[in-house]
């Protein structure tokens, strides 16, 4: 049986399909603790003190109302992949604006289907794993342990750290993965698997998590 809620997404798509700027404003509010999530984990650090994930939003809002045509004449991607999109590329083009060209690589900029993507750090996926467990006491202590789950980290591949940001940190499912990264779910599940597995032996090795 459908619910509700299908429904409901149906038909907000058809109204955004249409290019109704009302049905973008009620997409935006639906999925707005999703899209600040993705924002809090991959702002870059130094950004953090200058922006606020609301900021971004605000910003991403605007240039999705600016490119509403542009999703009205697309393929059929999804309209939370799409709005996703567009935060990405406000994230990328605000550390530009922020950081400049010598601090791109804070953005971790790559390219999927010819659009820049903020891809996430070693140093963001770190920060939230430490976050996530019983801190050692004092800030050297804690950068000592972050510092070690970053070059950890850093020994993934790049593409199997990424799923593991989209399925554990942004909660994407597995088909909404698959669409962002262009691939298939299996391909997509598969990868999320390894990397649950490379970062269990990861966190095995870090016993300083648990102190």
């Amino acid at each position: 049986m459908t619910s509700k809620t299908s429904v409901g997404m149906e038909e907000l798509e058809r109204r955004l399909r249409g290019g109704d700027v009302q049905a973008l404003a009620e997409l935006f509010s639906r999925e707005h603790e999703r899209l600040w999530r993705i924002i809090h984990f991959r702002l870059a650090e130094p950004l953090r003190g200058r922006l606020e994930p609301e900021d971004v939003l605000q910003e991403a809002f605007l240039a999705a109302r600016q490119r509403l045509g542009h999703y009205v004449e697309s393929s059929a991607t999804s309209p939370f992949i799409w709005l996703r999109m567009i935060v990405n590329q406000t994230l990328v083009d605000l550390h530009r604006q922020h950081l400049g060209a010598q601090r791109r690589d804070a953005a971790r900029e790559v390219s999927l289907d010819g659009t820049p993507y903020a891809q996430a750090t070693s140093a963001s996926v770190a920060i939230q794993l430490v976050g996530a467990f019983t801190s050692p006491s004092g800030a050297a202590a804690r950068a000592d342990v972050l510092t070690l789950v970053q070059t950890a980290i850093e020994q993934m591949d790049p593409i199997d750290r990424e799923v593991l940001a989209l399925r554990h940190f942004e909660e994407l499912t597995n088909s909404e993965v698959a669409e962002t990264l262009g691939i298939e779910q299996k391909a997509a599940s598969i990868r999320y698997v390894r990397a649950l597995r490379r970062l269990k032996e990861i966190l095995a090795r870090m016993p300083e998590l648990q102190a």
